[in-house]
């Protein structure tokens, strides 16, 4: 202590408020990753907003408003759009929140596209909806066994440098893709050549696809001028521009006849604002699948399960952490093995209330883009997701192409990340251009990991190099050749 300071000075208790501050701020290390508050709020709120499209699209996937426009199990059965609606908002913000607080990352959770796609189309045949949510369950808890065993760190470690970076770069280009095609901006031609086209038969034709396109280049310029809150401004003015045009054309939505119409939703203001929350499908699950369909076709569905879920997550984090800045020159990131067990939760959590898997959204990039570094941007987005429970009718304001128009954003940020990326030796140079390019055109992360790892693992052993292959990756590609070749493998189960 120097002559100048008195013993009253450097005793006095700071103000309770300030010393909660602070132990908030060093329990999610805000200021030691080089945020603040008011970005983590932002980047809180720019989270939910892109992700708030899955309180509308979970429902219209696994349920419908009745028994002839919904996916119909194997006894008739289907899941109200309210209630799912309902579950996907509870579970997405309870998730959210505890990934935030034990993982202290900026991860936002939700029902997994793929997954729930996954249920609506093939297993829902075979089984009831609550013997398909008992599958989700037990994937989750080999998930969690995986986890805290320590057994998925370790693949994760096992996961050459050059492979993590090519995830994120692919990752980068697979949400692109993804914005550019629920804008419209990019459509199936419906001929076996080109498949893709840009917009209607080659035009710009429609409003919701030009609302995209001012979207993109504005919150473009906002970013390159390095505009605080960019995102979030440019999607909130965006936003704003779309329902003005709506009301001026009457543009409606598509309902998948519609071609000019907004994708998902129409960005009307609604008549009501509040919507009580029916949470009845909490606990409709069962565990009846083995034996209405057998113990291996049930297993095989499980392993579906593991291998989507396990994949899609650790590829979600690697290409978020590098995002953030968050990861080592290894591609690690602090508290991996929490990730990966609350990751797992979500799984179980989302099938015990009949959401499909719950797991890491890659428009979590939005809001890191926005500069959420911490768990508390995901606080802040459980909170608004948990909120969208009560005023579902909120949550259809900002319409998919808006969103759309971040996720570009977001995937041109993370393709950057292939400028660390050497490609003058072919054989690191195939498996990385594989795991890149496979994401986006298959509709899949995990399929890109897979092609990466296989054609990792035989094109570096046949080009001399099998000593510097982990073993561990060895198992693992032989899981994803049966994971590619499952089809053909459930017909010989029968």
């Amino acid at each position: 202590m120097s002559s100048t300071e008195s013993p009253t000075q450097v005793s006095s208790p700071q103000p309770a408020s300030r010393s909660l501050k602070a132990r908030i701020d060093s329990y999610f290390e805000i200021t030691s990753r080089g945020s603040t508050w008011s970005r983590e709020f932002r980047g809180g709120v720019v989270t939910f907003v892109t992700m708030a499209y899955i309180v509308i699209l979970n429902p219209l996937i696994l349920g419908g408003f009745s028994a002839d426009q919904a996916a119909v199990d194997v006894e008739g059965g289907w899941l109200p759009n309210e209630q799912v609606a309902a579950v996907t908002a509870l579970t997405a913000g309870v998730m959210t929140i505890l990934f935030g607080v034990i993982a202290r990352l900026p991860y936002g959770f939700a029902a997994g596209l793929g997954i729930n796609s996954f249920l609506a189309v093939s297993v829902v045949g075979q089984v009831t909806w609550a013997e398909a949510m008992g599958l989700v369950v037990i994937n989750g808890l080999i998930i969690v066994l995986l986890a805290s065993t320590g057994l998925r760190e370790l693949i994760f470690n096992a996961i050459p440098r050059p492979l993590k970076i090519a995830i994120t770069v692919g990752i980068g280009l697979f949400i692109a893709f993804i914005g550019l095609v629920d804008s419209g901006f990019v459509r199936a031609s419906g001929a076996n050549s080109p498949p893709v086209q840009l917009g209607d038969a080659g035009s710009i034709a429609t409003l919701p696809t030009a609302v995209f396109v001012i979207g993109l280049i504005f919150m473009g310029v906002l970013l390159a001028r390095k505009v605080k809150a960019a995102l979030l401004i440019g999607i909130v003015a965006t936003t704003i521009v779309a329902v003005i045009l709506e009301a001026i054309f009457k543009v409606g939505p598509s309902f998948g006849t519609n071609p000019a119409g907004w994708n998902l939703n129409a960005p009307v203001l609604p008549t009501s604002v509040v919507a009580v929350p029916d949470l009845g499908l909490i606990g409709e699950v069962s565990f009846g699948a083995f034996e209405r369909i057998g113990m291996l076709a049930a297993v095989m569905l499980v392993f579906t399960l593991v291998f989507t879920n396990f994949f899609d997550a650790m590829g979600t984090m690697t290409g978020l952490a590098s995002e953030a800045g968050l990861a080592d020159k290894d591609g690690k990131f602090p508290r991996l093995k929490s990730a990966l067990i609350v990751e797992g939760i979500g799984a179980v959590a989302g099938g015990a209330t009949s959401a499909s898997s719950n797991t890491v959204f890659i428009e979590s990039g939005a809001g890191i883009g926005e500069g959420a570094r911490t768990g508390v941007a995901n606080v802040i987005t459980g909170i608004l997701f948990l909120a969208a429970m009560f005023f579902t009718p909120l949550t259809q304001i900002v319409p998919l192409e808006v969103a759309a128009a971040a996720l570009v954003i977001v995937g041109a940020l993370m393709v950057s990340q292939i400028r660390h990326l050497d490609f003058t030796e072919f054989s690191s140079t195939l498996p990385i251009f594989l795991t890149i390019i496979v994401m986006p055109l298959t509709y899949s992360i995990a399929n890109g990991i897979g092609a990466g790892f296989i054609s990792w693992v035989l094109v570096r052993s046949l080009s001399g190099k099998a000593r510097e292959i982990s073993p561990l990756l060895w198992v693992v590609a032989v899981g994803f050749v049966l994971y590619f070749v499952r089809g053909p493998v459930e017909l010989l189960i029968g």
